[in-house]
């Protein structure tokens, strides 16, 4: 197994990211305009998620702490679908008032953290850009 990790921080207060990902029917659209282009749920806790590069991938949420600030996901039931998936996404606030987030997924195949780093990367510098310019 794998696992690959995403660490930011975001000159922001964790409620103003928190309010972007901790909503899972559509952060990934809050968090990522343009690189994400469609979110919705599609069944109590599993929405489908479209990428501008044509990528759909369905996902089940698996928990939600609002007063953690985290949740996690799983991709599931489609042809992108790892044999093992989880990921979670999690804010730290910080004595400055900006945020920490953290994003984390654990992989099977392993040879598939090499594809999920760039978009990890990508995704997070898009959240950090969409928050602070808010």
């Amino acid at each position: 197994m794998a696992w690959v990790k995403k660490e930011i921080v975001i000159e922001a207060p964790a409620a103003d990211v928190w309010a972007v990902i901790g909503d899972f029917e559509q952060g990934p659209v809050r968090m990522s305009p343009g690189f994400v282009t469609e979110s919705k749920l599609v069944e109590p806790g599993v929405r489908l998620v479209t990428f501008a590069s044509g990528v759909v991938v369905r996902e089940r949420l698996i928990s939600l702490d609002e007063a953690e600030h985290r949740y996690a996901f799983s991709i599931i039931g489609d042809s992108v679908t790892p044999e093992h998936d989880t990921a979670s996404m999690q804010v730290f606030a910080l004595e400055n008032g900006h945020s920490r987030f953290v994003w984390m997924h654990d992989l099977l195949p392993a040879e598939l953290a090499a594809a999920f780093a760039p978009v990890m990367e990508q995704g997070a510098e898009l959240l950090k850009k969409t928050v602070e310019s808010a």
